[in-house]
């Protein structure tokens, strides 16, 4: 059957691009809008601002930091074994897991739901594979570990939210001198986000740039930008002219202005590590299939990436933010709890401690379900009532439902792509 590799190689290749374009769209409008929705949410900055900063760095992550090589078959999901008698039927499985993918994704941002896109193409390639192929082709143990990160993900970062804002609460809202203490202790705030997202960012980004670091050094240098990042803070809000005598609203709004520019470099730092690290959903499976057809048939556990694929990610990523992004951004920001900056920043870094403890630790993890978990988190600290209970149910079904969704529809694509083309 390799002779249908052969014959419509170009045209396998073109749909898997149109497809794989598709999903870095959905990306774009439903994760990206995650990495953003804390800093939009708590008005530390607009959505313009927010579209352009995530353009900026969602593609210098992707571009710079989102590999040369990628996993052909993402973590290791589906045994690539059962495909080597029959290489075009993983050919046909991954274009239908893009398509099926892709359409979730856009469905789900169109409702705002923040659903993962991790979870969206891995429910969509067990699908097909499961059904199409065989069963016993599917790493069951790792599914199961990813419906257990449905629980594990926003606990851990709901607790580390929860910390943090407590701790901002006690140290500086709840003191009679907000303002002096938030000199005192804003610059340790800001050397730890220097620490969490520059070990985001070393872990998670400079990896793919040939960069590669031990653990040592890693940490090393990411202790050393903590320490210049909480000196620069010191020396910028000793330069803030702030009156003491004004009455604590006044000066809370002040505090609240120094969490504001913590969140911007927050929201930088998110969006880079973000794209770096989950273009690979949309562009895994199309260089599969691209390795696949121009080898002939042979398939391998890396794919080399063909010049254009990273850019085409890239750019389906932003048109997808810019275009659809505004309504995951509002669930996440507005609709689940009201957020100031200083309690989107607890999230924000909240996200990101957890996003390391997971790499540091094997995890599968979703950046959605963290986030999500971390602005519950924050909203705990004030009580149930601060919670829109409504929002959260929807949400969490969302998450449940997207395993089956992506599954279920990449089945039936699969059959309607292997009737057409054998």
């Amino acid at each position: 059957m390799v002779d249908v590799l052969i014959t419509n190689g170009p045209w396998l290749i073109a749909i898997a691009a149109a497809f794989g374009f598709l999903m870095a769209w959905g990306i774009g409008a439903n994760d990206v809008a995650n990495a953003m929705g804390t800093s939009v949410g708590s008005n530390a900055i607009t959505i313009k601002q927010a579209i352009i900063i995530a353009m900026i760095f969602e593609f210098a992550g992707a571009y710079l930091a989102g590999g040369e090589v990628t996993s052909t078959i993402r973590k290791g999901i589906i045994d690539s074994a059962y495909f080597v008698d029959s290489p075009e039927l993983l050919v046909y499985g991954m274009i239908s897991a893009l398509l099926a993918a892709g359409i979730w994704l856009v469905v789900a941002s169109a409702l705002g739901w923040p659903v993962s896109t991790t979870h969206s193409i891995v429910g969509a390639i067990v699908g097909f594979a499961a059904v199409g192929v065989s069963a016993d082709s599917v790493a069951w143990s790792k599914v199961l570990g990813i419906v257990g990160s449905w629980i594990i993900t926003p606990a851990i970062s709901g607790f580390i939210a929860f910390t943090i804002f407590q701790s901002v609460q006690k140290l500086i809202f709840n003191t009679d001198n907000p303002l002096e203490n938030a000199k005192r202790y804003v610059p340790f705030y800001m050397a730890l986000a220097g620490f969490v997202m520059s070990l985001v960012t070393i872990k998670k980004g400079l990896k793919h740039v040939g960069l590669h670091f031990t653990n040592v050094e890693a940490y090393s240098l990411a202790v050393v930008i903590a320490i210049l990042v909480g000196i620069g803070g010191m020396i910028a809000i000793k330069r803030l002219k702030m009156s003491q005598s004004a009455d604590r609203q006044t000066q809370f709004g002040n505090v609240e202005k120094v969490f504001a520019i913590l969140m911007v470099v927050t929201a930088c730092c998110m969006a880079f590590a973000h794209g770096s690290n989950d273009v690979a959903n949309a562009i895994g499976p199309l260089a599969a299939v691209v390795s696949v057809v121009n080898s002939g048939g042979e398939i391998a556990s890396k794919a080399e990436l063909v010049w254009w694929i990273l850019p085409l990610g890239a750019f389906g990523i932003v048109m997808g933010l810019a275009i659809f992004g505004k309504r995951v951004m509002q669930t996440i920001g507005k609709n689940i709890t009201h957020l100031t900056p200083s309690r989107g920043f607890a999230a924000e870094l909240a996200a990101a401690s957890t996003v390391v403890i997971a790499s540091g630790t094997g995890l599968p993890i979703s950046t959605t379900q963290t986030l999500v978990g971390a602005v519950l988190g924050v909203g705990m600290a004030r009580g149930i009532a601060a919670i829109n209970i409504g929002v959260v149910r929807n949400i969490v079904v969302s998450w449940v439902v997207t395993l089956p969704a992506g599954a279920g529809l990449s089945i039936i694509f699969f059959f309607m792509i292997k009737g057409i083309f054998s």
